[in-house]
């Protein structure tokens, strides 16, 4: 099945979500990589208020390459470079704890992610990107509304992205705990074992 979503995500557009289904989004895409995600829960901690919402959110495992130009009356403006995924397992650890306080609805990366299929079920799918497709990436974002603790540096800082049909996008992990990577590395090891 394909589906066309648009941010914010409600718990019912994901629920519909199979392991394996084709997904684009439509709407504001956070990046969001280790240094955010520490941040995010360092500040939960903390009892702060974060600069950008989290509900029905799409987070994208992605360091993007941003270009600065001046805009109208000095301000800046921001254009997409590229914006391939990075690889998602390095935020495996954090996830489960980020998903227990935000009713973040999407991660987006590549790889798969181990270990976070309990903690994604009910309210949150994870959607596989292919590497390599950073240019092709960069053509569905067609505006940079904000950019967020941009002292971490570029590919670390939490970047609003105003994308339109970004993907296409698979359903690694649905809502139902379905894991297309666990059980593709099962069939290929139930494969060897029979030769």
């Amino acid at each position: 099945m394909e589906y066309h979503l648009k941010t914010p995500l409600k718990e019912e557009d994901v629920e519909q979500l199979n392991a394996g289904d084709i997904v684009y989004i439509s709407g504001i895409v956070l990046t969001a990589r280790d240094e955010a995600h520490a941040r995010i829960l360092e500040m939960h901690e903390e009892g702060h208020e974060l600069p950008f919402d989290l509900e029905g959110a799409a987070i994208y495992h992605c360091g993007p390459l941003m270009q600065k130009k001046e805009a109208d009356q000095g301000a800046e403006e921001w254009t997409v470079v590229a914006a391939g995924p990075t690889t998602s397992d390095r935020m495996s650890k954090m996830t489960p704890e980020l998903l227990k306080h935000y009713n973040v609805r999407t991660l987006i990366g590549k790889g798969g992610m181990n270990n976070v299929a309990e903690s994604l079920k009910g309210k949150c799918v994870y959607l596989a990107y292919t590497g390599g497709c950073a240019a092709l990436a960069a053509g569905s974002i067609k505006k940079v509304p904000k950019v967020h603790w941009f002292d971490l540096g570029m590919p670390e800082a939490v970047w609003e992205l105003e994308v339109d049909e970004f993907g296409p996008l698979i359903v690694g992990i649905d809502t139902k705990s379905n894991d297309l990577f666990t059980s593709i590395k099962e069939k290929a090891r139930e494969s060897f074992s029979k030769k």
